[in-house]
């Protein structure tokens, strides 16, 4: 490896087999590229000691900039995020407060290393590369902000979910009692809000009852987002810190303000907190809310239970959460113990025919006399689509609009028992999904939202940008918002988790090992299709 230094302290760095396009990096001949920021050359020299060979993974211009290798035994990639430094060079830094904070006092490593990632995979095989890593979230020795000069803001958008009050009330007591933060607004009614609503001036006193109520202190809405009246808005306010809380589609809102943020060279951090009840967003081991999902769930699978178990031939349907990922149904499911059969968006059901729905209700109406049926509120979607000639709308975020499974399902199975079968049944349908969305979070849900807010607020104090937080392998990481949305969390037909729902239920899978590796393959295929696009 050969070093070259020009007068402007630029290092030109010779690295053997990298081959540089406009196009995502491959490994392939010999170049020389070019690290101007400081920050980043600092971190590639680090990793030159630190062991193994670091190839990073950068954002280095305003456009996404990804840099990956074939690793060899010893090598290992990290996809790291954007920094301040990265567009402004001569930004200064300053002394991390909290090394005099009462709370951090007796913390024997106050500060994160520059050198401590944190592995996308847990389990690898021996002789094989250690794969992706990113960089571990947390307090850093340096920080890019004074404290009285700090003007944050923070908004929620899109659908509800419990827990998002304990994020927002974390975020300013973060702010505020670790950093010494004074000046936090809250944006009220979503994006829109930037450029349509009053602000509310944030405290820890004004937030410190929130976590205790369900829904969203400063409001939301779907869609409004306009990139430039936000961004005009952040800089006429004098903003230099944007706390973003929502799902895949408020993420990528926050990648385009984070974009243009850096396009018109503003010293201001953009912060992603990731929100969605369904559990489906990649990479991280599971979103804020979901535990209290699921333990709300058991309230209404176990009243279905009870219904169904003090009638003859009682089917209960219990219609969830999940518009294109089954998990709270199937860890519901999983949980209950109660649950016959449990119909999720990612595995395709029929309802006639050997195999089918009808002849495993008729089976175990035999057997037990009641069933209990856990239904994903995007299962089955294209059968009743075909079923009602329905045409396919979008709400205002761009989702589409979901048929009603639950009262369609009850009907079908209703007129099946009592026309075909001539067998009188008791059909009892319930759908909590407004009831689980606004509920407050619970103990477990609570320490993991204080985890996500003050993970967030370290990392924008420490001048990092574009980045969303949360646990990989359990261990808090920033993570490059891209890879948060370019594809989604779903279950696995193939894997141990469905196969264990499957020996608990003892369901019939309606659906062959092959046509399940070839779904895979599909979602897999079309994911990287969307995101070359």
């Amino acid at each position: 490896m050969n070093f070259g230094v020009s007068t402007s302290m630029d290092i030109a760095i010779s690295i053997p087999s990298l081959h540089l396009s406009s196009s995502p990096l491959s490994f392939k001949s010999s170049a020389t590229i070019s690290l101007q920021s400081p920050r980043f050359r600092n971190a590639y020299f680090d990793s030159l000691f630190f062991g193994s060979r670091w190839t990073a993974r950068r954002v280095t211009t305003v456009e996404t900039r990804q840099c990956s290798s074939k690793a060899t035994d010893d090598d290992f990639i990290i996809e790291d995020v954007p920094h301040l430094a990265d567009f402004l060079p001569d930004l200064p830094s300053y002394a991390n407060p909290l090394k005099n904070s009462q709370a951090y006092a007796i913390v024997k490593e106050t500060f994160v290393k520059p050198e401590d990632v944190v592995a996308q995979k847990i389990v690898i095989t021996k002789d094989r590369s250690r794969g992706v890593h990113f960089r571990r979230a947390g307090p850093r020795e340096k920080v890019y902000f004074k404290s009285d000069e700090v003007r944050a803001c923070v908004v929620t958008c899109g659908g509800l979910c419990p827990g998002i009050n304990t994020v927002v009330r974390e975020i300013v007591c973060g702010l505020n009692f670790m950093y010494g933060v004074d000046d936090i607004l809250g944006i009220v009614g979503g994006y829109k809000g930037f450029y349509s609503k009053n602000t509310l001036q944030l405290t820890p006193k004004v937030v410190n009852n929130i976590h205790k109520h369900g829904g969203t202190f400063l409001r939301t809405s779907r869609g409004g987002h306009d990139t430039n009246k936000i961004v005009d808005n952040i800089q006429d306010r004098g903003i230099n810190q944007v706390y973003i809380i929502g799902g895949d589609g408020t993420q990528r809102g926050a990648a385009l303000i984070y974009q243009e943020v850096a396009k018109r060279g503003l010293q201001v951090a953009v912060a992603g907190i990731p929100k969605t009840i369904d559990n489906d967003i990649a990479v991280i081991d599971k979103s804020f809310g979901f535990d209290t999902a699921v333990e709300e769930a058991q309230r209404a699978i176990n009243a279905a239970h009870v219904e169904v178990e003090s009638v003859d031939n009682g089917v209960g349907i219990v219609k969830l959460m999940g518009r294109y990922s089954g998990f709270i149904a199937t860890i519901a499911t999983l949980a209950s113990r109660d649950v016959d059969c449990c119909l999720i968006p990612e595995s395709p059901f029929y309802l006639e025919g050997t195999g089918g729905l009808f002849e495993f209700i008729e089976q175990r109406l035999k057997e037990n006399g009641h069933m209990v049926i856990v239904l994903a509120e995007g299962a089955g979607q294209d059968y009743i689509a075909q079923d009602m000639h329905t045409v396919e709308e979008k709400d205002a975020s761009g989702n589409r609009l979901l048929q009603d499974v639950g009262p369609w399902l009850s009907q079908k199975i209703k007129d099946h028992f009592t026309k075909v079968q001539k067998m009188a049944i008791n059909m009892k349908y319930i759908d909590p999904t407004y009831m689980i969305r606004a509920i407050p979070s619970n103990a477990s849900d609570n320490v993991y939202c204080t985890l996500l807010a003050q993970s967030a607020v370290h990392g924008a104090m420490a001048g990092y940008t574009g980045f969303t937080v949360g646990p990989v392998n359990s261990r808090h990481a920033y993570i490059p918002i891209a890879r948060v949305t370019e594809t989604q969390n779903t279950v696995k037909l193939t894997g141990r988790m469905w196969a264990r729902l499957l020996a608990s239920t003892n369901q019939p899978s309606f659906v062959t090992y092959n046509e399940a590796l070839y779904e895979d393959a599909a979602k897999i295929n079309n994911a990287e299709i969307s995101t070359q696009l």
